[in-house]
């Protein structure tokens, strides 16, 4: 869901909104379906791995920093409010998260 709904809003965002939104506001978009798309396909990966230990933790966390981090772009650029900018960080720890645990999952595993 997390990939189909990227290529939309990204195929939206590029041809759609274009005349809607302001240049600093299409890269905001841009960014925000670029982190979407990423995590989106790391998430894929996940479930493809045999060991499933801390990974089902970490693509839960990129699918929750999709929401936070990209919802929350998504929102400010067509308008939401303010609000939620503080809020964005937030996804992006969860992104870091996410990414960080994987590490320490190969490390261990590697030993």
């Amino acid at each position: 869901m997390l990939g189909l709904s990227g290529v939309a809003l990204g195929a939206w965002g590029a041809h759609g909104l274009t005349g809607f939104l302001g240049h600093d506001n299409i890269g905001a978009w841009g960014t925000a379906v670029q982190y979407q798309l990423i995590h989106a396909v790391a998430i894929v990966a996940l479930s493809l791995s045999p060991s499933r230990r801390n990974l089902d933790l970490s693509g839960w966390l990129f699918a929750l920093g999709v929401v936070v981090f990209s919802g929350s772009i998504y929102t400010l650029v067509l308008g939401g409010p303010r609000w939620l900018g503080p809020v964005t960080p937030v996804g992006g720890v969860l992104f870091l998260v996410g990414w960080s645990l994987l590490i320490w999952q190969a490390w261990r595993s590697h030993d």
